[in-house]
């Protein structure tokens, strides 16, 4: 009987731990998420891709405290019909890497619009096929092959039939 008073005790200090760490602990609110330049879009995938290209662990862990589960149906492949790259044109000097996109890349993406704005960070705003605002994304220590590679996999425009 002693011995089972101690399995059962190993047992509930495993499941204590794993609910707080299993859990991830802290999750961020939709708030602090926009703060950061995370919305509750952002799948948990996309995370572990951002972990592969973004050497800062803190802000991967931010990620993952705004991200939402992957579902077997949902997606990573989840796409967008178009985007616009909002930035303010004073800032753009501190961006190089988003100058040499818009200067070199841009118009490899037709459905890409470029939108300057007073003070505004550097971001992606991604579009559904209204052309309404569904997403966005902070993109101020993106690397221009990121960008590119971003937009190659999820915005896939709407076919005309015109």
């Amino acid at each position: 009987m002693g011995r089972s008073v101690y399995v059962a005790a190993a047992v509930a200090l495993v499941l204590t731990s794993c609910s707080v760490l299993c859990l991830g602990a802290e999750r961020f609110g939709a708030r602090e998420c926009e703060e950061l330049g995370f919305t509750g879009l952002a799948l948990c995938s996309d995370c572990n891709a951002l972990a592969e290209f973004v050497k800062d662990q803190e802000l991967v862990e931010d990620c993952r405290k705004c991200c939402t589960e992957d579902s077997d149906d949902s997606i990573s492949k989840l796409t967008f019909s178009g985007a616009i790259i909002e930035v303010c044109m004073r800032k753009l000097v501190f961006y190089p890497e988003i100058v040499g996109f818009l200067e070199e890349d841009k118009d490899d993406f037709p459905y890409v619009e470029a939108r300057y704005v007073y003070g505004s960070p550097p971001k992606l705003i991604m579009l559904d096929d209204k052309g309404d605002q569904k997403e966005t994304i902070r993109i101020d220590n993106w690397k221009r092959e990121h960008i590119r590679q971003f937009l190659k996999e999820k915005v896939k425009p709407v076919k005309s039939d015109s």
